[in-house]
């Protein structure tokens, strides 16, 4: 075997040089005749090792340095691209394990529950069944209700277990119980499709929805009814008189009525001495717990005056359109005695109506426990400069987050049921009222970029106005009940957990699309002519 003394050796680009070093061929030579002859490993191995300690490297290529560089940031990426694939994998198995384990657990507890019910008849058997299903409603809040549409917790229940007694004598029934139902198709189980979002394998993607329509079904006919009406009005007065006199005489329903109402009926017939009404503002935070039903005579500022009388739980309410616009009154006075009579006997779409819970922290008040009570509005609350000659000035929050801060003539932030409201009139877009988010309008902002927003129904807005501030500003609530703030003072507002329920004619969209096409002409313009086809 033909040993050589090298002087240098060029390795992929490297030149290494120093001394003679007598190097044995790795692994073949080829003659010169163009045979190869092979050498054992073993003394191959033991020539490259003392070889490479050996040999120092003189010069570098450049080249080759950055791109061994590139090598190992592709090397370190792949490895992470690996480890976050089996964390997924791993997370994705996790999951999948929890939800087996649910649902087992879940059949376990069906299968204990009547398995020693056997020898019950077969129509026995399935009351039974329901009923416990109904039980379990009240107690578990998060399963599912299966047969009835809706999650238990979404069940509303009564807060009245008995009759209530007045110190005049007068009693008043326990409130009518109903239930909620998804008005959705069902599968070929006969259950719901509840999941929006499906995990399976890592993936996530959306699952088959309802059409989401709420239906509102009364487990008893309700009993009290309370009528709001359009004040200062004497033709509103005396269609109040015809549907309470109807609702008495053919459905045998208590009412209730404001003072102010409450007086002049009294005045009018002394035939209404049947109608209840409150006293204080005492009896008005219990009225919740006597009303079945709200009746509203008017336009969309008496549904905003009936909704403000409930800060927390609103029964459903049926709007009669009396006013001149409506965006929340389907229903047409001429025909009461039909969409009365079913409302109180079939079961009828809603639309949850979210309402803003405000408070107003004073700069004085040590902590935020110390507050102004909370204000609720339907439609929305806007800061203004009032009387100011000064631009608003005015920092917004979401959560911790900075938002911007405001110059100009004041901001909305409104429901989207209030979206037809001041805040389109100031630019800000319609939105249907079931879609859960809150809308961030300026009012004429000293910004052309400044547009509005759309944001998510869970965040908190805070509003306060700077130290700083060279004015003051003011809030009003559904547009009433105006408050100054001044430097230091802020606004917080978020999605209060009591929405306000009201009947639809036909349904939620059909009912929204019919205001805006009659109540603002939407998109109405004339049609082109035809004057044949083109030549």
């Amino acid at each position: 075997m033909d040993s050589r003394w090298i002087n240098a050796v060029n390795f992929g680009g490297i030149q290494v040089c120093d001394e003679k070093i007598n190097l044995t061929v790795a692994t073949s030579h080829q003659s010169e005749n163009g045979y190869i002859t092979t050498v054992s490993s073993a003394e191959s191995e033991r020539a490259a090792y003392a070889f490479i300690p050996q040999t120092p490297i003189r010069s570098t290529d450049a080249h080759l340095e950055e791109f061994s560089e590139a090598m190992r940031t592709v090397a370190k990426a792949l490895r992470q691209v690996v480890e976050g694939k089996a964390a997924a994998q791993a997370e994705a198995a996790e999951w999948k394990r929890k939800y087996e384990l649910e649902i087992a657990s879940k059949e376990r507890k069906h299968h204990n529950a009547t398995k020693g019910y056997s020898n019950f008849g077969n129509d026995k058997l399935e009351k039974l069944t329901s009923q416990m299903a109904l039980e379990t409603a009240s107690i578990d809040q998060t399963s599912c209700c299966g047969n009835h549409g809706i999650c238990s917790h979404q069940i509303l229940q009564d807060e009245c277990p008995g009759p209530n007694r007045k110190p005049d004598g007068k009693i008043v029934e326990r409130k009518a119980p109903f239930r909620l139902l998804w008005g959705c198709d069902r599968d070929k189980n006969g259950q719901h499709k509840h999941d929006f979002v499906s995990f399976e394998k890592g993936d996530i993607k959306t699952a088959e929805r309802s059409n989401k329509q709420i239906l509102l079904k009364w487990e008893s006919p309700p009993q009290t009814v309370l009528f709001v009406t359009k004040p200062n009005s004497n033709s509103v007065l005396a269609l109040c008189a015809e549907i309470v006199r109807w609702l008495k005489e053919q459905n045998n329903v208590n009412v209730f009525v404001e003072p102010r109402v409450s007086k002049e009926l009294l005045t009018k017939d002394s035939y209404f001495n049947f109608i209840q009404t409150w006293n204080n503002d005492q009896e008005v935070k219990t009225l919740h717990t006597k009303i079945d039903l709200i009746v509203t005579l008017g336009g969309d500022g008496t549904v905003l005056w009936a909704a403000s009388l409930f800060k927390g739980p609103v029964p459903p309410v049926v709007a009669f359109s009396l006013g001149s616009l409506g965006f929340m009154t389907p229903f047409r006075i001429e025909q009461y005695r039909e969409y009365l009579g079913n409302v109180l006997k079939r079961p009828f779409s809603i639309t949850l109506r979210s309402r803003l819970q405000c408070h107003v922290i004073r700069d004085t008040a040590k902590d935020e426990i110390k507050t102004e009570e909370p204000i609720l509005v339907l439609n929305e609350v806007t800061i203004d400069r009032g009387m100011s000659s000064y631009l608003t000035y005015l920092e917004c929050y979401c959560d911790s987050s900075y938002v911007t801060c405001v110059q100009g003539d004041g901001l909305i932030i409104s429901t989207t049921s209030g979206s037809t409201a001041y805040s389109l009139a100031a630019g800000g877009s319609m939105v249907h009222p079931q879609v859960p988010g809150i809308l961030f309008t300026p009012i004429c902002p000293h910004s052309l970029s400044f547009r509005p927003l759309i944001l998510p129904e869970y965040v908190s807005l805070r509003v306060q106005v700077p130290s700083n501030s060279r004015g003051q500003a003011w809030a009003s609530f559904d547009g009433k009940g105006r408050i100054q703030l001044g430097p230091g003072d802020a606004l917080i507002c978020s999605i209060s957990p009591w929405p306000v329920p009201t009947a639809c004619l036909v349904d939620s969209t059909t009912d929204f699309l019919r205001s805006i096409h009659e109540g603002l002409h939407w998109n109405l313009r004339k049609s082109q002519s035809f004057d044949g086809p083109p030549a």
